[in-house]
């Protein structure tokens, strides 16, 4: 699979853009504000249906107008795929397929696989659980279309809980058996959210160590654990041990909305213990490895985006990547880079057709 064009009307700092990809490696390079990125998360933008960088999707329309489209023509076993995404102000996005616009947006998650490395991961790491649980959610998502459809139920259901639990609160009111219902429901999805959960990780830990140690050439050892309660208790159990807690919070204190990862190096927390070029090989392991797994998963190989990873990593981390990249376990490759003789003497390195792009 491979993107072939991509065509950008008022998306970020781009008024009018078509560019034609090569299909294996394609770079940007430029100077810092010119729109590298913004290419690259375009192409996130067409698989996704959002942004990596920028939620609020009316912040990536162009400054002063009033809507952007992203266009791309793909090219997926041996058809072609027109993905076309567009948002006005004050409507809702839309996002088609071959011309006929998505009912949901989760039905197009995992068309188009893909993993972006960017310098903005390290919020994996300094962030607080929610960034790493939609790490794993977004990985899982890809190839399992019913993980999407169990974690938007569960999500929907913890809503109306929570909001039960302020009526409650507001009105001096109590009724355990209509608690009871949600109580229910959060144990019937959130079990089967754990269980995948728990399997995923059981086969992507070993492929992030193996990842590691081909980035770093195995000078220190790393672990990722999962933390959960639901490792040691049922979900209804826990709901129900922590009645009068919610009570008083207001909102459901126990569940899987409140898993997270432990990440480590040596033993320690890699957040307080690693050092910056460990933090980064840790994270661009943990994507190679999300890849890995998609790729294996999906029966597709995802498109790889490489967002400015080159600054800050020592020449023997950037020739560990530039080998685990040159072979044919990888497909389309796209690089941003500050440096164009920088990124053409890596590129040289991988054997492969490449495109250099000048913005």
């Amino acid at each position: 699979m491979f993107l072939k064009k991509l065509s950008l009307i008022n998306y970020k700092n781009f008024d009018s853009k078509d560019i034609e990809f090569d299909k294996k490696i394609n770079c940007m390079v430029g100077p810092n504000g010119v729109g590298k990125t913004n290419i690259l998360d375009a192409v996130y933008h067409l698989s996704f249906g959002k942004s990596y960088f920028n939620p609020v999707s009316t912040q990536n329309i162009r400054h002063d107008e009033e809507f952007f489209v992203i266009d791309g023509e793909f090219e997926k076993d041996d058809r072609e795929e027109r993905i076309v995404c567009s948002l006005k102000r004050g409507a809702k996005k839309i996002i088609k397929r071959n011309g006929k616009a998505y009912d949901r947006l989760s039905d197009h998650i995992g068309l188009l696989p893909l993993v972006i490395i960017s310098p903005a991961d390290r919020d994996l790491i300094i962030e607080g659980s929610d960034t790493r649980r939609k790490f794993i959610d977004g990985v899982i998502s890809q190839s399992d279309k019913s993980y999407l459809q169990d974690l938007i139920k569960y999500n929907k259901v913890l809503a109306q809980r929570n909001s039960l639990l302020k009526y409650f609160a507001v009105n001096h009111t109590f009724n355990k058996d209509t608690l009871a219902v949600y109580n229910e429901q959060l144990n019937d999805y959130g079990t089967k959210i754990f269980d995948k959960r728990l399997a995923f990780l059981e086969t992507f830990i070993p492929i992030f160590k193996e990842q590691y140690i081909a980035i770093s050439g195995g000078r220190e050892e790393v672990s990722l654990s999962y933390d959960s309660k639901l490792l040691d208790n049922n979900l209804l159990t826990l709901l129900g041990n922590s009645v009068e807690k919610d009570r008083a919070l207001q909102y459901t204190s126990v569940g899987v909305h409140k898993d997270d990862l432990g990440f480590e190096i040596s033993g320690h927390p890699i957040k307080k213990f690693g050092s910056q070029g460990q933090q980064k090989s840790f994270l661009i392991a943990l994507k190679f490895a999300q890849f890995q797994f998609i790729k294996a998963r999906s029966k597709t190989t995802p498109i790889l985006l490489l967002d400015d990873i080159f600054d800050k990593l020592d020449e023997h981390r950037v020739s560990h990547i530039v080998a685990l990249v040159n072979n044919e376990n990888f497909g389309q490759i796209f690089i941003s880079d500050t440096h164009a003789e920088r990124t053409e003497e890596v590129v040289k390195q991988i054997h492969q057709t490449y495109k250099l792009f000048k913005l």
